[in-house]
């Protein structure tokens, strides 16, 4: 900016957008100063680099309201989890679908953890039987991401929500 520019040549940009042409930095300030603007290099790789004639304070005030608005819109994907055993009570089955239904709601992925021990490893199919009801118990509010799969001693899913109409 100003004064902190190295080369002795530069492109000039008028505030409008205007091309003025190639310059020496020394008359690319002084046209900058008549306009009571700042010379901001915008392009320091060009031969010549590209400089532009603007108020710089401005110009940064902008350019973090831009950012501000862009991250204003940006979405943070949550991943619960829920885990499950294979010998699992009827009653605690239909609390945990409750609250897997209610982080699909809130628009979080959930990620479904049967843990199998001991002798429970030879019966894996009682914990892919689980996985497939609440697959499709929850079917309405979400949509199965990663298929039932057999990671060590747990069996994991990752059920993602619908996505809803704006």
């Amino acid at each position: 900016m100003n004064e902190n520019i190295r080369a002795s040549e530069v492109r000039v940009v008028a505030p409008n957008g205007d091309q003025v042409g190639v310059k020496p930095l020394h008359e690319a300030l002084t046209i900058a100063r008549e306009l009571d603007l700042d010379l901001v290099e915008v392009a320091p790789t060009a031969k010549p680099p590209v400089c532009k004639i603007l108020d710089y304070g401005k110009w940064r005030y902008e350019e973090a309201q831009r950012q501000k608005e862009s991250r204003k819109h940006q979405t943070q994907i949550i991943i619960k989890e829920m885990k499950f055993r294979p010998k699992i009570d009827p009653h605690d089955y239909e609390t945990k679908k409750r609250h897997v239904e209610r982080f699909l709601e809130e628009g979080a992925k959930v990620k479904i953890t049967i843990m199998f021990r001991g002798r429970e490893m030879a019966h894996t199919d009682l914990g892919a039987r689980i996985l497939e009801r609440l697959a499709e118990d929850v079917g309405e509010i979400g949509t199965v991401e990663a298929m039932p799969k057999l990671d060590g001693r747990n069996m994991v899913m990752v059920i993602a929500p619908n996505k809803k109409d704006k």
